[in-house]
């Protein structure tokens, strides 16, 4: 049984699933392949999707959508909200002449059985679920026979009262009460990694209490809030960086001391939603003692929503709700070559040679790395990177200006998962760039942030051969397994996945050169 599944509206995806095989065939996100961040699902999504199947697959399945902040949207599928009764849509749908199963399941499944399908926890292995995001602030439990029961809502909207903060803080932000840009719960977790945590004042405490407990309309109302010391006080300003990490600790209490009181048993927790992102409140779920074990998948946002309704549909139909997974089950890289018509003049191009390109890292130079599929989520763990030595704080300035942020935003390390433990503290492996370790080589200048944490990826041979095998050649010229590693990407948009916009990039950002596939390029 081969099931189609598509995430509408913004984050668009489009998953495949093999139930018979319990596997995910892939996840194409439509930001990827440099579209805008958040896009919709569009005809390249579909196109590509479609490549995978020789002939029509046997169920159709529909995430459930519908606009949350008004009660006249139309809903897509089975809605947005709901886990009990009504919140599956089950029947026959016509599907380029062929009559298919249709199964439609709500938003809030789709992320329960994301984290569910994708954790390697055994299918009768009970666990309990965070769901928190933009709407959802909820916690779940999966029994043995795989149903789920709600456990109490802690909040309503996590992810959108955080986001406020930043909105309150930018001059430019001008939107009508209620509406909010989708990049700043992102804007303001890096804001946070740049704060100094303490005892919130007086007006500090009362900012943070509304932005927590008013209802929600109230909570995204800038004009509310214009007498705040933090309105338009601006998104540099350490007045936003500090408040934001207070706003972020007390959110995290409140789900914290819910979990406390309400999740006794011990399970493992899964983590879903786009607050899943945020790599410090990971970190405290796993120190927390309440869990025999925590899992995030990469895909912890609404792009894995494809993923979650596709297994949703895999247990309605199978009984079984667990796949076989990669995180490099995007879309493959396109090289385009033939149809560049001289961009590539002026670059010096040689085959791929790993003793030649750890040997440029080591003097310095910054890369672009192209090579397979797309990672699904948005952490660059090998495949859409931006690589660079290690060693010089100077290094991270450079590299935070080539991605347009802040001289002293952190940027990532990718790790030998064999070395790991040399180089940094905490929970091994660290695949997915999900939580924050402590740097304990002080050579690593480039990769330690200001409190002494990296979000750290670790890198076996299994995961990711190529990208190991290049580590492993930069160890043995530098004696270190370590590169900076962050994203591959125009401002605002996904990955790059194609060679001519690669070549654009990189000249543009001012890239030393790049990997795509088997061939390196080299500007200068």
């Amino acid at each position: 049984m081969k099931i189609l599944s598509f995430k509408s509206g913004h984050d668009g995806t489009v998953a495949g699933a093999d139930a018979a095989r319990g596997q995910l065939l892939f996840s194409y996100e439509a930001e990827k392949d440099s579209h805008p961040r958040a896009a919709p699902v569009t005809p390249d999504t579909f196109i590509d999707a479609g490549l995978w199947f020789r002939e029509l697959p046997d169920v159709l399945a529909l995430s459930g959508w519908s606009g949350t902040g008004s009660t006249h949207a139309t809903a897509s599928g089975a809605g947005y909200f709901g886990t009990g009764p009504g919140s599956e849509r089950i029947g026959k749908k016509t599907f380029f002449g062929k009559t298919l199963d249709y199964y439609s399941s709500t938003h809030e499944r789709a992320h329960i059985w994301s984290a569910y399908a994708l954790s390697p926890f055994p299918q009768g292995q009970p666990c309990y679920v965070l769901v928190w995001e933009g709407a959802l602030g909820d916690f779940y439990e999966i029994t043995a026979d795989l149903e789920i029961r709600r456990l109490g809502r802690v909040m309503e909207a996590p992810g959108a009262r955080f986001a406020a903060l930043y909105g309150l803080a930018d001059p430019a932000f001008q939107l009508p009460p209620g509406q909010q840009r989708r990049q700043d719960p992102g804007r303001l977790m890096a804001a946070a990694a740049l704060g100094r945590n303490g005892a919130a004042d007086t007006q500090e405490q009362a900012l943070i209490t509304h932005l927590l407990e008013a209802p929600l309309e109230q909570a995204l109302d800038k004009v509310r809030l214009a007498a705040s010391p933090l309105c338009n006080a601006g998104t540099q300003s350490q007045a936003l960086r500090d408040l934001a990490v207070k706003l972020q600790d007390a959110l995290f209490l409140r789900f914290h001391d819910f979990a406390a009181r309400t999740l006794t048993k011990g399970y493992p927790l899964l983590i879903s939603g786009g607050c899943g992102l945020n790599c410090g409140w990971n970190s405290r779920w796993r120190e927390c003692g309440l869990f025999q074990d925590v899992f995030v998948p990469p895909c912890t946002g609404d792009s894995g929503c494809a993923i979650g309704t596709a297994a949703d549909a895999m247990r309605h139909f199978t009984g079984r709700a667990k796949l076989d997974w990669s995180v490099y089950c995007g879309q493959p890289f396109l090289d385009d070559r033939a149809a560049m018509n001289g961009a590539l003049n002026g670059a010096r191009t040689e085959e791929l040679k790993l003793e030649t390109v750890a040997q440029a890292l080591l003097e310095g130079k910054v890369i672009g790395w192209a090579r397979g599929n797309c990672e699904i989520g948005p952490r660059a763990l090998g495949n859409r990177s931006i690589l660079a030595a290690p060693f010089e704080a100077s290094m991270r300035v450079r590299l935070n200006r080539i991605k347009g942020r802040a001289d002293d935003s952190p940027v990532a390390p990718a790790c030998l998962e064999e070395d790991a433990a040399r180089h940094f503290s905490g929970p091994l492996p660290a695949p997915h760039m999900l939580d924050f370790h402590q740097v304990t080589d002080p050579q690593l200048q480039a990769v330690t942030h200001a409190d002494g944490s990296a979000r750290l990826q670790t890198v076996s041979r299994t995961q990711n051969p190529a990208f190991h095998d290049l580590l492993t050649a930069f160890k043995a010229q530098s004696g270190t397994g370590v590169l900076c590693n962050t994203s591959l990407n125009f401002p605002d948009a996904g990955f790059i996945n194609k060679t001519s916009d690669l070549c654009h990039y990189a000249r543009s950002a001012g890239l030393d050169g790049f990997v795509a596939g088997t061939s390196c390029y080299w500007f200068g």
